[in-house]
């Protein structure tokens, strides 16, 4: 896939700041479950909150392809920070930079571009997750005022987040075409944000769920028009899966990379572990599954970017990426033996944040269910 010269530069920053700020960084964020304020803060100095926030509004205006790319880069490190600038840059920005009108872009977007304003996307319910539209939050107007009522579970970025894109229910009677999106504010009242969940990974980013009891909401924060939720909502999931993917490739360069190098340095049995047909044969399946996985994330980009609907291809991607990386750290781990498994090893870390992937933006078995439906479909 063809890259600009401009994509192609922020990608080289990108990697310099990973290798020089953030991997030096991240076994505190491991240890800490939380994100440095000077990472942060040099995050905001590049530009990076602003990927995908159009220049006017004060950002970089990167396409799929250009957030894929950067995404790439952000699987090579600490898997929380980059969930951090992911989710804000990706389904917590899109939805605003897609349907907000110019009132909305001019009061949120250049304050989420600079960083100063971190955002969440808020769509899980507990009884709400793989299937949106049995979502129970209601938002009722009342002159002029939404009222919502209801709660979400599992909002990533949740804990530092001042803009939150919030789904609910405007008329039920209406199915899906009821749902509608809102924009909400921190600090609006009847809002409460709940404490940061632990996790098995992605220690550093922030997991909250969210409570709305008679919560006020100007009118004008309705983002779209009433009805129009769940269709954007499933527009920002189709592109947040293929970054997805992205950023599991990205993570899977790492994993081969650093199997390489412990295979030409281990030695057993008088000799290196590289020269081992079982392991040179585990090395070249993680190989094939990253490459390919790859190739359907590029053909997902494209597709989009060529103003298709993209949602098979993406899903697709997301569903082997994913799945492809879990066995890919499992070899990893394998080839690392004792090592692989101690939690001072970047393989352990990469093992546990790896299985979330599987399982957020839409778990595995819903994106076999979406390709089901799109094969018989177009039978």
């Amino acid at each position: 896939m063809e890259l600009s010269p401009e994509v192609r530069q922020l990608c080289d920053e990108v990697r310099r700041f990973v290798r020089k700020e953030v991997d030096p960084r991240s076994r505190w964020i491991e240890e800490h479950d939380a994100i440095p304020d000077e990472l942060m803060t040099m995050a905001r100095e590049m530009g990076l909150f602003g990927l995908t926030i159009p220049e006017q509004y004060g950002g970089i205006g990167l396409d799929l392809a250009g957030k894929c790319a950067f995404e790439e880069e952000m699987g090579r490190t600490n898997y929380g920070f980059a969930t951090v600038l992911g989710n804000h840059t990706g389904i917590s920005t899109t939805g605003i930079v897609a349907l907000g009108n110019e009132s909305q872009k001019q009061k949120y977007l250049p304050r989420m571009a600079t960083g100063e304003w971190i955002g969440s996307f808020a769509l899980t319910e507990p009884q709400a997750g793989s299937n949106p539209a049995d979502i129970r939050t209601t938002a009722v107007k009342k002159g002029d005022r939404y009222v919502l009522n209801g709660e979400k579970i599992y909002i990533t970025n949740g804990g530092i987040s001042q803009v939150f894109t919030v789904m609910a229910i405007t008329d039920r009677s209406k199915g899906i075409k009821g749902i509608s999106a809102f924009i909400v504010e921190r600090g609006f009242k009847g809002f409460a944000v709940g404490k940061n969940e632990l996790k098995m990974g992605m220690h550093g980013c922030t997991t909250v769920p969210l409570a709305f009891t008679d919560c006020e909401v100007p009118a004008e924060n309705l983002l779209g028009a009433e009805g129009g939720g769940y269709v954007q909502a499933m527009k920002t999931l189709t592109m947040g899966r293929v970054t997805v993917a992205a950023r599991a490739c990205g993570i899977m360069d790492k994993l081969i990379e650093r199997s390489v190098d412990y295979m030409k340095t281990r030695v057993q049995g008088g000799k290196k572990i590289s020269e081992h047909q079982g392991l040179q044969w585990m090395l070249a399946d993680m190989g094939v599954a990253r490459d390919a996985s790859r190739l359907l994330t590029y053909r997902a980009i494209e597709t989009i970017l060529r103003g298709e609907r993209g949602t098979l291809e993406a899903s697709a991607a997301k569903l082997y990426a994913t799945e492809s990386l879990g066995k890919v750290v499992d070899c990893a781990v394998q080839i690392h033996g004792g090592m692989g498994y101690m939690r001072e090893a970047e393989i352990e870390t990469t093992f546990r944040d790896a299985r979330i992937t599987r399982i957020y933006e839409g778990s595995s078995e819903i994106q076999r269910n979406i390709i089901a439906g799109q094969l018989l479909k177009d039978a």
